[in-house]
């Protein structure tokens, strides 16, 4: 009787476990390596778990890597940062609807001892142009995420043809963290989003050159990944994600993630209410 006793709480016991399981409610969202490396997330999904109780799985990749994923429906949200690239996301009825969230800016990195002479300029195809003429060594993400196509943008609009076969031009298909490490050690240019940049510790002798052109400007967005193409979507909990980014007090999170004293993104959604 105690042995038959014992095996009904413990199949009892397992079927509450099981229930609680079911119960939880998790969202994957797919995201660049800025949002995740310069501790955005770490600072603000706790805040948005502890309101609702829905947990964010992210998936922390380049932009163009976030948005595949999304076309696959291997994410509920893409919170991104490539422009164009979400426009064709959302053409292409991949999304329900784009938000505005936030915005921070892409600065110039580069050694102290700037053989290229940009220091102190804010004009970035100036900048571009004299680190082509240079022939000074400059690290490119090369991984198709928003920072890299911004780039790549960048040398187009200067008039420049980048190669990696020429030897100063070097694409390491890598996050932002990584590309300012080789940046680092040496001693090479590159483009880099602000926010990572203010949370980088390994900087070496790397400061920031070139900032304040207003081409450097550099939009998020958000995307609830359409059901009608995928499914399994989770409707209800990725749009609660997408609502609290572009709410009132979704903003203040964002704007509030400081680090020394320094703001890394500054909310900007529409519809966000005092």
């Amino acid at each position: 009787m105690k042995i038959r006793l014992l095996a009904l709480a413990a199949i009892f016991a397992f079927a509450l476990q099981n229930a609680a399981v079911a119960q939880q409610r998790t969202i994957t969202v797919a995201s660049t390596t800025s949002t995740e490396q310069s501790g955005l997330f770490g600072f603000m999904l706790p805040r948005f778990t502890a309101k609702t109780g829905i947990q964010v799985k992210v998936v922390a990749v380049g932009t163009g890597q976030a948005l595949d994923i999304g076309r696959r429906g291997d994410a509920d949200v893409v919170f991104v940062h490539d422009r164009q690239a979400e426009d064709k996301f959302m053409a292409e009825g991949f999304g329900v609807k784009r938000f505005d969230v936030m915005y921070n800016d892409f600065i110039v990195i580069g050694p102290q001892a700037d053989p290229a002479h940009i220091g102190g300029g804010k004009d970035v195809l100036a900048a571009l142009r004299r680190i082509a003429a240079a022939k000074a060594p400059f690290v490119s993400r090369g991984d198709k995420s928003g920072t890299h196509q911004a780039e790549l943008r960048y040398w187009k609009d200067a008039g420049i043809a980048v190669d990696p076969a020429s030897g100063w031009y070097r694409e390491i298909g890598q996050g932002m963290g990584p590309a300012l490490n080789i940046a680092s050690s040496t001693d090479a240019y590159l483009l880099a989003d602000r926010g990572t940049w203010l949370s980088f510790r390994n900087r070496g002798t790397l400061a920031i050159l070139v900032e304040g052109d207003r081409r450097l400007f550099n939009q998020y967005g958000v995307m609830l990944v359409n059901p009608a193409k995928h499914p399994n979507v989770k409707v209800a909990e990725g749009q609660a994600f997408v609502d609290w980014l572009i709410s009132a007090e979704g903003q203040r999170t964002i704007a509030d993630y400081k680090i020394g004293g320094q703001q890394l993104f500054f909310p900007n959604a529409a519809s966000a209410t005092q």
